[in-house]
């Protein structure tokens, strides 16, 4: 059977107001804050050798502030399980997370922030705090705790219509784990 076309433009319904925006400026400011050269600038001013892919998972592990099992891992990154195990094993040889047993589950193991690891993310998103005050230092107080607010519940409403299979894909979504939150009215 071949495959099936895809739609035409003339297919796709138009979307609600506002949304052809929305989108447009998520996907600038999602490459803006993924480009692999800000990243090197970031790891190089706040003086942390840990590459791209590892970031998001030492945030989680900092956020949930307890060890957490690869699969937890994996779901709240939105990646596979294998991707997990392979920056859990380099993190694991640089020193900023440890393997512990899981006290629920002698065959299994959680996965714990270290020192150094807590260190590492700290300055990191300091950094990147640093950045982001400078570029908003124009905006008052009150547009920023909107913005705050707004984003943060587009990112749960988002990860709450994903399909199963995209949220835990073989990417994270802008590079940082979904935070469960009330749902709002």
């Amino acid at each position: 059977m071949p495959p099936t076309p895809p739609p035409r433009a003339a297919d796709v319904p138009e979307p609600p107001a506002g949304i052809v925006e929305i989108e447009r400026a998520l996907t600038r400011v999602s490459h803006l804050l993924t480009r692999a050269s800000l990243h090197d600038r970031a790891v190089a001013e706040a003086g942390v050798p840990v590459d791209r892919a590892a970031v998001p998972l030492l945030r989680v592990l900092a956020e949930a502030g307890e060890p957490l099992r690869p699969g937890e891992l994996a779901a709240r990154l939105a990646v596979e399980a294998p991707h997990v195990t392979r920056l859990v094993h380099r993190l694991e040889k640089a020193g900023y997370v440890e393997r512990v047993p899981d006290p629920c589950d002698g065959r299994a193991h959680r996965v714990r922030l270290r020192e150094a690891g807590r260190d590492a993310v700290d300055c990191i998103c300091a950094v990147g705090r640093r950045w982001m005050a400078e570029a908003l230092a124009g905006w008052s107080p009150e547009d920023r705790r909107s913005l705050a607010g707004l984003v943060g519940r587009m990112a749960d409403d988002i990860a709450g219509v994903q399909p199963r299979a995209t949220r835990r894909g073989s990417h994270s979504v802008g590079g940082i784990g979904f935070r469960e939150r009330a749902r709002r009215p």
